[in-house]
């Protein structure tokens, strides 16, 4: 299977994994979206040599993916798209900011090495916490969320339909790598030579299937308008989830600034 056909199949499995029936699935999408937006914006708001206060956020992803029944391989498989991006933005780090935090095992451990491990927990606590939602959470209602805090709505449909035909240009990319391989077996990947024609006959075959998808959403009565789907009511259950976590969230934080407080009227 090629790569392009795996990850087509990473796209389906995220979907599929939304229609699940646990208690995480069944708590109201809003509910949901909040508690990641604040748990990102806590995440994020750590100093850039604090690690140690991000350790305990760990417990959130875990226990969601342990409620939600989310494999752990799917999230991890996923994280690692992430990780070269944070990995080469903290690379200079260690380089530029060399000068000695602490002493451990009698190794010295620089400013710039805690920023860049730093960088990497927030990416993966981050990311994580997102991927948690999308798999708990079907991609229309995730839309109609973001109608509702007034997001515009001409941009929630372009991702929609972006998410959405995501998997047909992959299908059709893939289709186009199965005839070149077949047409020479030895060759591994896309010849250097051949990159220009492959991606303007991609950009062709794109604009093609992108005219005959939009031809058959009119037939079925595509006025411009996409309608997004339902959720239910919110429930108690769900404000108490929403508060609770938020809760914690803040607690965790607050814990790590009371620290620092404390260090310093030490000082």
């Amino acid at each position: 299977m090629s790569k392009l056909a795996e990850s087509l199949n990473k796209i389906q499995t995220l979907e599929e994994l939304s229609d699940g029936i646990t208690v995480l699935h069944r708590i109201h999408p809003m509910a949901k979206m909040i508690t990641t937006i604040f748990f990102l914006v806590v995440v994020i708001s750590f100093d850039r040599y604090q690690i140690s206060g991000l350790v305990p956020f760990f417990i959130y992803p875990i226990l969601m993916m342990a409620i939600g029944e989310i494999p752990y391989k799917s999230v991890l498989s996923r994280l690692v798209i992430a990780l070269p991006f944070s990995f080469f933005a903290g690379l200079s780090n260690p380089i530029l900011d060399r000068q000695t935090a602490f002493l451990l095992a009698g190794l010295p451990i620089s400013w710039g090495l805690l920023s860049f491990f730093s960088i990497l927990l927030k990416t993966v606590l981050t990311v994580m916490a997102v991927l948690i939602m999308v798999a708990t959470t079907p991609m229309d209602q995730l839309a109609r969320q973001l109608v509702r805090l007034r997001i515009p709505k001409v941009f929630v449909m372009q991702l929609m339909l972006t998410v959405r035909y995501l998997t047909i240009i992959i299908a059709e990319a893939s289709s186009m790598m199965n005839a070149y391989h077949l047409r020479s077996v030895k060759q591994k990947g896309i010849d250097l030579n051949h990159v220009g024609t492959f991606m303007g006959q991609l950009l062709l075959r794109s604009y093609s299937r992108a005219e005959r998808v939009y031809l058959a959403m009119k037939c079925r009565g595509f006025n411009g308008e996409y309608h997004f789907a339902q959720a239910h009511a919110v429930r108690k259950s769900d404000i108490l989830y929403c508060i609770g976590l938020c809760t914690g969230f803040f607690i965790f934080r607050w814990c790590n600034l009371s620290m620092i407080i404390g260090r310093l009227l030490g000082q």
